[in-house]
């Protein structure tokens, strides 16, 4: 009886290099339930050539919920001199956060999104990898307006208390 693995579909884009930045990425890597490790090194599992890369940046950590027959995933930082944005939240060196269903990171330039399915094997999970042509989050910029030189002078600002 085949046992059905954990899944993360995971998206990469790159905004200067593309795809080629993604060269050494499989379509697919099937993993046990130890750390699965990101970086430039030749020790990690997924090795991404990228200049400002740690040889290990960050790591998926597998891992089970108590009652829970799922494997659930943290995400940490492994780099000392960047920092790692998971889902808007920074990550410091060894910080680390549980992923969501949905996850956006950004690290080094590197956009990444991870979409867990959950499976019923406790002993693997496997990553599949697809590479984007465009940007996989989006952030709005701050807008500029003359909303102070629009207020009549003279007149008081709402909270103000006058």
């Amino acid at each position: 009886m085949e046992r059905s693995l954990t899944v993360l579909r995971v998206s990469l884009y790159h905004p200067t290099l593309g795809t080629a930045a993604f060269i050494n990425v499989p379509l697919e890597l099937q993993h046990d339930t130890s750390t699965l490790l990101i970086g430039r090194g030749r020790d990690t599992h997924l090795q991404l050539q990228l200049p400002h890369l740690s040889r290990r940046h960050l790591s998926l950590e597998p891992y089970l919920e108590k009652g829970s027959t799922l494997l659930t995933f943290c995400l940490k930082n492994l780099s000392r001199k960047s920092c790692v944005w998971v889902n808007g939240l920074l990550l410091r060196f060894l910080e680390q956060i549980p992923l969501n269903i949905i996850n956006r990171v950004s690290f080094s330039n590197i956009q990444m999104t991870i979409h867990i399915e959950g499976g019923t094997s406790l002993e693997a999970f496997v990553c599949c990898f697809q590479l984007s042509p465009s940007p996989l989050i989006y952030r709005p910029k701050a807008e500029e307006t003359d909303e102070w030189e629009s207020i009549p002078h003279g007149q008081p600002l709402l909270g103000s208390g006058e």
